[in-house]
């Protein structure tokens, strides 16, 4: 309640105070009051005015309110020179209270800030300040904190509240090895988390100054308002002076066409355009960072409203990228023939090597006479017998006979000596969220396509899989660009990738989403927006939610010209008065903001 109980209540219950009081006396006293109460609600606008004017701005709407307020006390009314005044100080504060509720929406969904956090030091319990946090320091989290910086965990199991960074309301269990993000919250048993990040570039941090510079983007309508406004205020005040004049000079009485043309004057202040629409972008953005997606600016969200092509990344977007073993097909009992592949893989770092690895797990055979051949797979002994792992090639230049396998992956053979052994297949497990896209195809204008260096066999495989009919295999970097600039030539083309790869396609395309968490420098400055989760059905929700505040934006640039039109038509022909000019602009100002602040609620 403090934040909004200000210096600008203040002034607005003393000013109010002095109206009301106004009315129990006459001549003298009562204009007296008036007057202290126009001088207590009014001080600071001639204030910024005389800031303004120096600055060689001059026609803005604190320039407009004082003309008309100076004017309606020449003719008299002073009861309604105040209550202009004061009826626009009532609306610019409630503005400004709705204002920082869209401000709040964003920033309580990055309330991250940590005060203390405990270290372990070889055993040592401490307590520091997150921001003297350093690179693979050991971060004690208890049950209902929040984790501080990114981070892997290298002690204990519990469950995760993603919430304010991914829109996700299901906690995500998490155990050693895995990967977690500052901003987590950690909601059951105490978990030891190494630090991969320092504070200043933790996951929220990032978050955090993307929105804050996302402020100084503006999109093409603000750009547009800001300018229109410009031109548009002059012509209203020349407009307003030739209002007085013109009748004056034919004979008709100055007080009444003077009295018109502060009704035009007030009427005309384009404070509804100039607050609603970079208002509603905000909350645009603030709507996006709800669902767990960081929108980088105005301009950006306004980008996404019509998109022609979708292209998707396929290793770490549509697929976890992750090697596992989906398929064993041998002679030997499959724990023997896993154990004798994993055993030959046993000093790989290599993906594949891995990911057979992790499949056995168990004790190893012991290996001697251990060669590994580029592109093709490993020589070895086990148990004093030649073994072979590979691919075809392998086993073709060393004469063994074996019918090729045709399943989709990466396929590797076992040979003992001259015998075939069999093979297994490892392939990139499909995630679940991309295995329907149903929202992405709701909102893409014309079709939806897959770019991938793998292969094509395999890129064809789980474009088929997911539903989408174009794909293209075993593109470089620079294949991925070209075939952006080829589909930009008919339409606006969304990219989406995981990261730090892809960050020249993403530059190239209309508008480029990273997946899955912040990732590198490159990649932030080459996105357009992040998806916090690994969900690709968010980029239809970004879509979805582009177009929302795109029409409340247009709804209310519409609605606040005609009513001032009308109004101002009414002005000139003597029937509106000033209260209704009051009304044409805060009144005006007040329903557009509540209207474009239901972004936050409305259904995408």
């Amino acid at each position: 309640m403090k934040k909004y109980f200000n210096s600008d209540l203040i002034k607005i219950i003393l000013s109010v105070l002095l109206v009301i009081l106004s009315f129990l006396f006459k001549d003298n006293i009562k204009i007296l009051l008036l007057v202290i109460s126009y001088i207590i609600i009014s001080y600071e606008m001639y204030i910024d005015s005389i800031k303004d004017i120096f600055k060689g701005e001059i026609f803005n709407e604190n320039f407009l309110m004082i003309i008309a307020t100076l004017g309606a006390f020449y003719i008299g009314s002073t009861l309604e020179s105040v209550l202009v005044i004061l009826l626009f100080q009532i609306g610019e504060y409630l503005s400004d209270l709705a204002v920082n509720k869209s401000k709040e929406s964003i920033t309580s969904l990055m309330s991250l800030k940590i005060n203390k956090i405990s270290i372990d030091l070889n055993g040592e319990v401490k307590e520091i300040s997150p921001e003297k946090i350093s690179i693979n320091d050991i971060i004690i989290i208890k049950n209902g904190e929040r984790i501080p910086v990114d981070g892997v965990i290298v002690e204990g199991e519990t469950h995760l509240d993603t919430s304010s960074l991914t829109g996700e309301s299901l906690p995500r269990s998490a155990k050693v090895k895995d990967k977690v993000l500052s901003g987590y919250i950690n909601r059951d048993n105490l978990i030891k988390v190494k630090a991969t990040t320092t504070y200043k570039n933790s996951t929220t941090q990032r978050i955090i100054e993307m929105i804050e510079k996302s402020e100084d983007k503006k999109s093409n309508y603000e750009t547009f308002i800001r300018r229109f406004s410009k031109v548009y205020t002059p012509i209203v005040v020349v407009l307003a002076i030739l209002i007085t004049l013109i009748p004056t000079i034919l004979g008709y009485d100055l007080n009444e066409w003077l009295y018109r043309s502060l009704v035009f004057i007030v009427t005309s202040c384009p404070c509804a355009l100039v607050i609603s629409v970079p208002l509603g972008y905000f909350c645009g953005i603030g709507r996006a960072s709800k669902e767990g997606i960081v929108v980088k600016g105005a301009r950006e969200l306004e980008s996404l409203r019509e998109i022609d092509y979708l292209m998707l990344d396929k290793t770490g977007t549509i697929t976890e990228g992750v090697f596992e073993v989906t398929k064993v097909d041998t002679k030997m009992s499959k724990d023997e023939f896993l154990k004798m592949v994993a055993s030959a893989e046993k000093h790989s770092n290599h993906p594949i090597g891995k990911a057979i690895k992790e499949k056995y797990n168990k004790e190893l055979f012991d290996v001697t006479n251990y060669k590994e051949i580029p592109g093709k797979g490993i020589s070895c002994k086990i148990n004093n017998k030649d073994i072979l792992v590979g691919n075809n090639k392998l086993l073709e230049d060393n004469n063994i006979k074996f019918i090729p396998s045709e399943d989709i992956g990466t396929i590797i053979y076992l040979a003992e000596g001259k015998d075939y052994k069999g093979y297994l297949v490892i392939s990139d497990k499909i995630k679940e969220t991309s295995k329907d896209i149903s929202t992405l195809k709701e909102v893409i204008n014309k079709e939806i396509i897959v770019l991938s260096g793998d292969n094509n066999n395999i890129v064809e495989d789980v474009s088929k899989k997911i539903g989408i009919k174009k794909f293209f295999g075993e593109l470089l970097p620079l294949d991925k660009v070209e075939k952006v600039k080829e589909y930009k030539k008919d339409g606006k083309v969304l990219f989406v990738g995981d990261g730090i790869n892809d960050a020249p396609v993403i530059k190239t395309s209309d508008v480029g989403i990273s997946v899955g968490g912040i990732g590198s420098d490159a990649t932030i400055e080459a996105s357009d927006a992040v998806l916090m989760s690994e969900d690709i059905n968010k980029v239809g929700d970004a879509i979805k939610i582009s177009r929302l505040t795109g029409r409340k934006v247009t709804t209310a640039i519409i609605f606040a010209l005609t009513v001032k039109f009308i109004v101002l038509l009414l002005a000139v022909l003597g029937i509106s008065t000033i209260l209704l000019a009051v009304f044409a602009d805060v009144g005006v100002t007040l329903l557009v903001i509540l209207y474009v602040l239901t972004i936050f609620y409305s259904k995408i």
